[in-house]
């Protein structure tokens, strides 16, 4: 016991740090249609354990990695030309069963998205107030993630907003380790 002590501490500090915050931010949006999502910024080596602790805190996972689906950023839409340019490349080569979501980081894109066959949209750095407003804009027409900028303090606006999906990098790069200890009793 003694020899892996520390190890299973910190492994099981680590693990339960992840799904204590992903409970937090699962609490504040209760009642709301909103779910948290984790990412891939996760330990290396950890990743599944990582998002089997957020699945454990009541979250749900995003990706486990790129082939999951096809989420177009910024820098692929400058590659491609465009929104509808990398939409239209995305629908081209990838599996009719992958889902396409676009990371758009102003409202003024959500219409091309959406008309270009997006199947969702990632709202990067939005506040609640511009997500509240790009929910209107879309209508229903898209699945609708939130991501950047997501804090305890915020989750709860965000959710009210309307979003379906709330991702959460902190829920595994920055969740504090929770205080475990092992006491041996004399004799035991």
């Amino acid at each position: 016991i003694l020899t892996g002590e520390r190890v299973a501490l910190n492994f099981l500090q680590r693990m339960s740090g992840v799904a204590t915050v992903t409970s937090r931010y699962v609490e504040l949006v209760a009642g709301t249609k909103a779910r948290i999502v984790d990412t891939r910024k996760t330990t290396p080596g950890l990743r599944v354990l990582e998002k089997y602790a957020v699945r454990v805190g009541g979250g749900f996972n995003h990706r486990f990695g790129l082939s999951d689906g096809i989420l177009i950023k910024d820098n692929h839409i400058a590659a491609a030309g465009g929104i509808g340019a990398a939409v239209s490349a995305a629908r081209k080569s990838a599996p009719h069963t992958l889902r396409i979501e676009v990371e758009v980081d102003s409202v003024n894109q959500i219409d091309e998205a959406i008309e270009s066959g997006a199947d969702a949209l990632l709202l990067d750095n939005m506040s609640p107030a511009l997500l509240t407003q790009a929910v209107e804009l879309v209508a229903g027409r898209a699945l609708i993630e939130a991501s950047g900028g997501v804090t305890l303090d915020n989750a709860r606006a965000i959710a009210e907003a309307g979003v379906d999906l709330i991702s959460v990098g902190a829920l595994t790069h920055s969740a504090p380790a929770l205080d475990i200890s092992l006491d041996l009793k004399p004799g035991s």
